[in-house]
């Protein structure tokens, strides 16, 4: 039997703050590490809700895998206008289910595998209309239904980002009253094979509902509804901290090279019925830790037999100094009656590569992602007397472990107290983990494996009729960033094949920047993968580029200011597929030409001329030797003049490239350059391989 069950994912790609892991059939704590106090998703029943870089898990409802109707309808949802509605479920083989709507009918029959499916049209924009289903021994009406637009909401975790996290969010949620804008946010669920259903329910925007709402999602309904005037259905399907290839077909990823290893991995699993965790370490946990599999971190184990160890370096007195290995510890720990009243919590400091945490038996959290201070929330967890605490380390060699200092480790009760957690535990190497003995494929602890999002939350709802897709997704790929360029057409060409709808809008999130400003001409992730995003939506059809790098924040890779982003992704779907006569994109470079000891460019989409800021550390040349140089700009009309006298004869020219970087170029619209080059030379993520 497996520890962990059940997902529930909320992560982030780089301040993963939450982790809750759970036994199959029991809710456990939260446990709550980092300093963001943010809440993104529906809360627990004892504990702070998670948010913005949180994995959790827990047990869900179970879903009928054969509904009469696929949860996907419901009342108050939005039906796609001008196109044949595909509505489907389950029924008993040869029962004919008929769907009616408006005075319009159709029928179908359940086939073998129980399946029905009916493709009907859609009554004219507006509403509400209701639908009725009949087949069989059952029946069902599906209320307040609107025909409209409906929108696919897709990514990681900046999509998930939620209306109460969003800059000025008290005032922004009281004035969310838009009732023909309705949403439905797919339940996260990974699967390693096909599934047929998703579970959430439709419901219209307003102060009371608009809380957990992806804030891009509700600022780009919000704005295209301001200017066409008709229903938006959302679809927001995301999950935080999840790189491109989760959300795509094991088929499409056969074309990638470098997955061979994690598609062979998932085929594995496949084969083995293994429970679908959807990432790769609580397998290699299962299969190898031998304290998961005696239960260590029962309160009732008996550890008479541990060595009595220092907890800051336990790996020396147990023989695996500087090796991989997973070391356990256990602690008894004798607290006052009464229990101080408030908040209890244990820091554990900085941990490298992953924790695990017990207490009294309890899970209470664990991540490995490495910079996060470890902070848990122990509501509940503690009680007067005597207490268990029991810790798993999986450590990668020397240097790893606990990173902090002995003070960094403590046990904070409600009043403030602090119990000091340095010092003595005793200890048991579960795992020795030097070669030849192999270790996981990565240690996240959130969905990274090939497919299991397109499986569980896109695949069940590839027959709903949509306009198109919004899509904020790519700080999990930063590190691959060229590669970004293979995979997010083949992405967009896998949904495409899904849906059966044709080449449907796909508009893309430019990611904002983030992280400190480089002060030297530099390269990175992020300027890669955001050139990989410009390439696919000026090559892939229908396709278009919501640029972000004026927004962001340095220190966090969630930027409360959603209202930009939503809007730019609005601007494209007016521009492109509304046909509004509207500046939709930023000043975009077309061509250059070489001057003497300069470079002049050209841009699209600059009526009117262009607006250059005076910031430094924008624009930089390079020579034959490649060597970089910041440079000055000017404009004149639509063309820009760059040159410095550093460079005699430049070769080659960039703009804003680096992760932070000040973006100066916009057109009259305020909207701003993406970043940009004019070289082919080797980037820094060119040469990275996911595996």
């Amino acid at each position: 039997m497996s520890f962990f069950r059940s997902i529930r994912t909320q992560a982030l790609m780089q301040k993963r703050d939450l982790v809750l892991f759970h036994p199959r059939k029991t809710i456990l704590a939260i446990a709550i590490l980092g300093f963001l106090p943010i809440s993104l998703s529906a809360g627990f029943a004892q504990q702070p809700p998670p948010g913005p870089g949180f994995f959790s898990r827990r047990s869900a409802a179970p879903i009928n895998p054969f509904p009469f109707v696929s949860p996907i309808f419901g009342d108050n949802m939005v039906l796609q206008r001008n196109k044949a509605d595909k509505i489907w479920g389950w029924s008993e083989p040869g029962d004919v289910v008929r769907v009616e709507i408006d005075g319009k009918h159709a029928s179908a029959k359940a086939g073998a595998d129980r399946r029905w499916e009916v493709s009907i049209e859609a009554p004219p924009v507006g509403g509400p209309y209701t639908v009725k289903i009949t087949g069989g021994k059952q029946a069902v009406e599906l209320h307040n239904v609107l025909v409209g637009d409906v929108w696919l909401a897709t990514g990681q975790s900046n999509m998930e980002f939620s209306m109460r996290e969003v800059l000025n969010a008290p005032e922004e949620i009281k004035a969310a009253n838009y009732p023909t804008i309705r949403f439905f946010t797919v339940r996260q669920h990974v699967a390693y094979q096909q599934t047929n259903v998703v579970s959430g329910q439709w419901q219209a925007v307003s102060p009371e509902t608009t809380a957990r709402l992806s804030a891009v999602a509700y600022y780009f309904a919000r704005r295209v509804q301001q200017n066409i005037h008709i229903p938006i259905g959302l679809v927001v399907d995301c999950v935080g901290g999840t790189p491109v290839e989760t959300w795509m077909s094991a088929a499409a990823l056969h074309k990638v090279s470098g997955l061979e290893v994690p598609l062979a991995e998932l085929q594995t699993l496949i084969d083995e019925k293994a429970p679908e965790d959807g990432f790769y370490i609580q397998h290699w946990y299962e299969k190898y830790d031998t304290g998961l599999k005696e239960k260590w971190f029962d309160p009732t184990f008996n550890d008479a037999s541990w060595k009595p160890v220092d907890i800051m370096n336990g790996w020396s007195a147990l023989g695996v100094a500087d090796t991989p290995s997973v070391v356990w510890y256990r602690k008894e720990v004798t607290l006052p009656d009464p229990l101080p009243a408030g908040r209890s919590m244990l820091l554990l400091g900085e941990v490298d590569r992953m924790d695990s945490v017990w207490v009294n038996g309890r899970f209470v959290g664990g991540t490995s992602w490495v910079e996060n201070p470890r902070r848990y929330f122990l509501r509940g967890a503690l009680k007067p007397g005597k207490n268990v605490f029991v810790i798993r380390i999986l450590r990668l060699g020397a240097g790893g472990g606990f990173l902090g200092k002995p003070s960094d480790l403590h046990l904070e009760l409600g009043n403030q107290t602090s119990v000091p957690m340095a010092g003595e535990w005793k200890a048991k190497l579960s795992v020795d983990a030097r070669p030849p003995h192999p270790l996981p494929i990565s240690y996240e602890s959130w969905p990274v494996i090939p497919s299991v999002l397109y499986n569980g939350m896109l695949e069940p709802i590839g027959s709903l009729s949509i306009t198109g897709a919004v899509w904020y997704q790519g700080e999990s790929n930063v590190r691959r960033g060229y590669e970004y360029r293979k995979v997010l057409p083949l992405l967009i060409a896998d949904w495409r094949e899904l849906f059966k709808q044709g080449n449907f809008p796909f508009y893309i999130v430019s990611l904002p920047f983030n992280g400190q400003r480089s002060p030297t001409p530099t390269d990175d992730g992020w300027a890669d993968i955001r050139e990989s995003q410009a390439i696919t939506a000026a090559t892939v059809p229908d396709s278009c580029l919501a640029v972000t790098v004026d927004t962001g924040d340095a220190n966090s890779v969630h930027p409360s200011e959603k209202i930009p982003v939503g809007d730019r992704l609005a601007y494209c779907a007016l521009g492109q597929h509304y046909g509004r006569k509207i500046p939709y994109s930023g000043p975009t470079m077309t061509s250059y030409d070489h001057l003497s000891g300069a470079f002049r460019l050209h841009f699209s989409h600059a009526p009117g001329g262009l607006v250059l800021k005076d910031q430094p550390h924008a624009f930089q040349v390079a020579g034959a030797d490649q060597k970089w140089y910041w440079a000055d700009a000017h404009v004149f009309g639509d063309t820009v003049i760059v040159s410095t006298s550093l460079v005699a004869n430049p070769i080659a020219l960039r703009y804003d490239w680096q992760s932070n970087p000040p973006a100066v170029l916009f057109n009259k619209a305020g909207l701003p350059a993406s970043p940009f080059r004019t070289d082919d030379w080797p980037l820094v993520t060119a040469g990275a391989r996911p595996y």
